[in-house]
């Protein structure tokens, strides 16, 4: 198989599933069912029996982090099936960017769907370019760290850290694609956040980076701004003065391409940026084409909206809709991840914010002035 062929391979079913996300969508519950009847809380809950939308909304109700937490603490003491329908590879924590960092186990189906669905961003513009210079090059390393503390599992100690780098040091890289640095380099400077973790591991990057051929930045996009504002101010340049970047890929805030989009090409010049929109919990979207909003992984995931006191199918949202998202996946069934989303039309979305009242409100009023302009 040429490494074109490899590509297509990837983003082939995302594509086909965007064609109708009705048909893959059921598929995809089916699927998730069989997982579910596996676990205690799927059975409780008549996985079972359920054929449609219908009736595993009925039947299963959304749950939050806060929710989990007494599961979650059974897989902790050793009884993984009491909700997840694999024993856990391994833990992971969040950023706490909103709050308190969640800790959550995750699974090799997982992993994998992460490995999958998150090479989708990179891998598809790559075909759209019809270059694989993207892929020939070397990607900056703005992870955090993947070893940061220990968790008591089935009376064992085990070691884990942010999902960001968890994910970074499992990955096989694509093809000729690695990281710079290493992860294990990242973790070795220790597991702190603060300004001055940060400076050491900006200057590991710089250092490891320096006078090789990179050509993208991928992570988190606060972290890529501050790791730019770092090189200037510590070395007296940019990153597009030191680097020939083919593409930028950002993930985990909303407004990429509004907020932080000018900053991003004064700082690394030019370049496309590509919009992900990933978790912890899964890697549920990305950016299709030159439209700056995402088009969900429809052939993995399974996405419903609370929107004016009903819940749908996100593909059955019409342009300007929006509301609360809910998503089942390999790990947990109607999972409020606590984002709002937006239908833009033809399976384009937008995250915009954090489900908070605020969040809410101010979008309530940008509606109120620019809704002219859906």
């Amino acid at each position: 198989m040429s490494g074109v062929d490899i590509l297509k391979h990837i983003v082939t079913p995302w594509h086909e599933a965007l064609k109708n996300p009705a048909e893959s969508q059921q598929k995809i519950l089916e699927k998730l069912l069989r997982g579910y009847a596996k676990t205690e809380y799927g059975r409780s809950h008549g996985a079972e029996e359920i054929k449609d939308s219908i009736s595993f909304r009925q039947n299963f109700p959304t749950i939050n982090y806060a929710g989990l937490r007494p599961y979650l603490d059974e897989v902790k003491g050793g009884n993984p099936s009491v909700i997840l329908s694999e024993a856990p590879l391994c833990w992971v924590m969040t950023r706490g960017s909103t709050g308190k960092s969640k800790v959550l186990p995750v699974t090799k189906t997982h992993i994998e769907q992460i490995f999958w669905c998150g090479a989708r961003a990179i891998t598809n513009y790559a075909l759209r370019q019809n270059s694989m210079d993207v892929l020939a090059g070397k990607i900056l390393n703005l992870n955090f760290p993947s070893i940061v503390a220990t968790i008591d599992s089935g009376g064992q100690k085990i070691e884990y850290g942010y999902s960001s780098g968890t994910y970074a040091k499992l990955n096989p890289m694509l093809n000729e694609v690695s990281l710079l640095p290493k992860q294990e380099e990242i973790d070795a400077l220790g597991s702190g956040i603060t300004r001055t973790d940060w400076k050491k591991r900006f200057e590991l990057v710089y250092q490891s980076a320096l006078d090789q051929p990179v050509v993208a930045a991928i992570g988190v996009t606060p972290v890529i701004t501050s790791f730019a504002r770092y090189v200037q101010r510590k070395h007296g340049k940019l990153p597009k003065e030191l680097w020939n970047f083919k593409v930028i890929v950002c993930t985990s805030v909303p407004k990429i391409h509004f907020k932080y989009g000018p900053v991003l090409r004064k700082q690394f010049g030019e370049v496309p940026i590509v919009e992900m929109y990933s978790a912890t919990e899964g890697a549920f979207g990305q950016q299709l084409d030159d439209f700056p909003y995402i088009s969900p992984n429809y052939d993995a995931y399974y996405f419903e909206v609370e929107t004016g006191g009903y819940t749908k199918m996100l593909h059955e949202l019409k342009r300007g809709e929006w509301g609360r998202l809910i998503i089942s996946s390999c790990l947990f069934p109607r999972y409020d991840i606590g984002d709002m989303i937006e239908a833009m039309g033809n399976n384009y979305f937008r995250i915009f914010g954090r489900a908070k009242t605020i969040t809410v409100f101010e979008h309530r009023l940008y509606r109120l002035f620019f809704g002219w302009l859906l």
